[in-house]
């Protein structure tokens, strides 16, 4: 009688996950720099499901699509990275905009508006928009690096969407810092909360969230980005 080996089970799961794989790098397409093709970030995403497969372990009692999701975003992070098309300028501002978030925080004790971020940056309120554009991309990929050795390899992101609670199965026993993630989102101002809702949440595009919001879909990109800087401040800063 034919025996299922190892890896016909790891066959399996890469077969059953490509449209998968599809839909994570549908949803990461607009944190990404346009010069990456689409081709190049399905490749980097098929090889991060192909690991994720050749890895899981069932006895654990996490959900191989939860596994993979971080194998994945992780694999395309880091074909991005091998890249490296931020100039040391660019992580400069990056480290600079972050440092001002928490100064400004403990200063005022609230939420800094964007205006008191660009003043404090010595920016004009454009000039600061501007530059949330362009460190937008950067500050993803930073927000996908591992949080700890103590997270089960999981991000800052994952842990951004477990917010809205998640079976049992799926927790990998990070409660306490879930708990704090949902407190810092609530200190962001109504507009960043909506978007990241709608994002994370619902998963909506950008451009979706443009047409409910009745702005552009530059402003969205702007408050995402704006909304990402303050939690990583405060949460990893």
């Amino acid at each position: 009688m034919y025996q299922t080996t190892a890896y016909d089970q790891r066959d399996g799961l890469i077969k059953a996950h490509i449209d998968f794989v599809n839909f994570i790098v549908q949803r990461m397409r607009p944190q990404i720099p346009l010069f990456i093709s689409m081709d190049e970030l399905k490749s980097a995403a098929i090889y991060g499901l192909i690991e994720a497969a050749g890895r899981f372990d069932p006895d654990r009692g996490v959900l191989f699509k939860t596994y993979a999701e971080t194998r994945i975003r992780g694999a395309v992070m880091d074909e991005i990275r091998k890249m490296d098309w931020f100039s040391r300028s660019m992580r400069e501002k990056h480290t600079r905009m972050i440092k001002e978030i928490k100064r400004l925080e403990q200063q005022m004790g609230r939420d800094p508006e964007e205006k008191e971020i660009a003043e404090a940056m010595n920016m004009s309120t454009e000039e600061y928009q501007k530059l949330l554009n362009e460190i937008g991309h950067l500050s993803i990929v930073s927000l996908n690096e591992i949080l700890s050795d103590s997270s089960n390899g999981e991000t800052f992101l994952d842990q951004l969407k477990d917010i809205n609670g998640k079976n049992p199965e799926e927790a990998i026993g990070n409660q306490e810092l879930i708990q704090e993630l949902a407190d810092e989102v609530e200190k962001l101002s109504e507009k960043e909360r909506l978007v990241l809702t709608l994002f994370y949440y619902e998963e909506f595009t950008q451009r979706e969230i443009a047409e409910i919001l009745e702005l552009s879909e530059g402003r969205i990109s702007q408050l995402h980005t704006q909304a990402l800087m303050k939690l990583k401040a405060r949460m990893l800063g």
